[in-house]
């Protein structure tokens, strides 16, 4: 498996999406999947969401940073006496004997060829610090998910331990936090309870090497499938800034969130341009559009130690 794509480099403009006509299409929020059989490629764009929108606005070269930060991970967890195993068969666009027309030059190191998986129908949520919805709970409650925590605690603190808060996956607007209890109930106990404790573990192994990186990992999220010969699978996208709060490792004021490796700029500027959320989003500006592929192309330096070929 080659985690960075070799050359020639992909052409530097963005890739809003993709129609290449061979095989039935589903498209996400970022990503176009195509079934191939028992294989699927799945296409990373430059697309952004936020507040449950697309945003007309493309972040240059998006799609390679998280494909390039994916691959990294799979790689990683995949090595080791304790591997994790995953669906991801290739990165190189051109030894993927795929029936690709002429424009595979727009999808060089933004393409992934994975197994194709039974989906488990729910997000494995890990949280290690106190943030976003789980802090707005705590504040209510003392407790983020329905797990109570101790008393005290203040927005971006370490949690006593990691804690496993799966929820349903949402085709459109949020998902739901649901219990473990829940989730054993619609697909399983031993199921349900095998996910949370690899779920767990690749949380653990994730935390420590971005540690060593200088990020803190705050909270991730995974998803798994279970291929044809019943194997459980790591799916999708791996600890990247669009499924992870990262956080830069110094330390910040005593009780405030750290500016997160991801798309904050993005959200900041929408919640202060009078956007309602309920009709088409504007356009993002130059310099919004500038400060968030930095933080994507610094979240991927710092976490593979490298760029991917043609991205500075």
């Amino acid at each position: 498996m080659t985690p960075h794509p070799p050359s020639p480099a992909a052409p530097s403009g963005p890739v809003l999406q993709t129609n290449l006509g061979i095989g039935p299409l589903h498209r996400g929020k970022v990503r176009d999947c195509y079934e191939l059989g028992d294989r699927m490629l799945i296409v990373s764009t430059d697309r952004i969401s936020a507040f449950d929108w697309v945003l007309p606005t493309p972040i240059p070269d998006k799609g390679r940073l998280l494909t390039s930060i994916s691959a990294f991970w799979f790689a990683r967890l995949a090595a080791g006496a304790d591997p994790i195993a995953h669906h991801l068969l290739a990165t190189d666009i051109d030894g993927m004997d795929l029936p690709l027309g002429p424009d595979r030059a727009a999808l060089r190191g933004r393409s992934m060829l994975v197994r194709r998986t039974q989906v488990i129908p729910f997000e494995c949520v890990v949280r290690g610090r106190l943030a976003g919805s789980g802090w707005s709970e705590y504040e209510r409650s003392g407790t983020v998910c329905g797990v109570g925590l101790p008393q005290g605690l203040a927005p971006g603190d370490r949690l006593p331990v990691p804690i496993f808060t799966p929820a349903t996956k949402a085709a459109t607007g949020h998902d739901e936090n649901v219990s473990l209890e829940v989730m054993a109930g619609s697909i399983g106990r031993e199921l349900a309870e095998t996910l949370r404790d690899k779920s767990l573990e690749v949380f653990a192994r994730g935390a420590a090497h971005a540690e060593r990186c200088g990020i803190i990992l705050a909270d991730t999220k995974f998803e798994w499938g279970i291929a044809p010969d019943g194997r459980l699978l790591l799916i999708d996208e791996v600890l990247t800034p669009d499924s992870s709060r990262f956080w830069p490792a110094a330390p910040g004021a005593p009780g405030t969130i750290p500016a997160s490796f991801d798309k904050q700029f993005v959200r900041d500027w929408l919640e202060s341009s009078g956007w309602d959320k309920s009709s088409p989003p504007p356009g993002l500006p130059a310099d919004v559009v500038r400060r968030t592929r930095e933080k994507y192309c610094e979240a991927c330096r710092l976490l593979t130690g490298i760029l991917p070929e043609g991205v500075g």
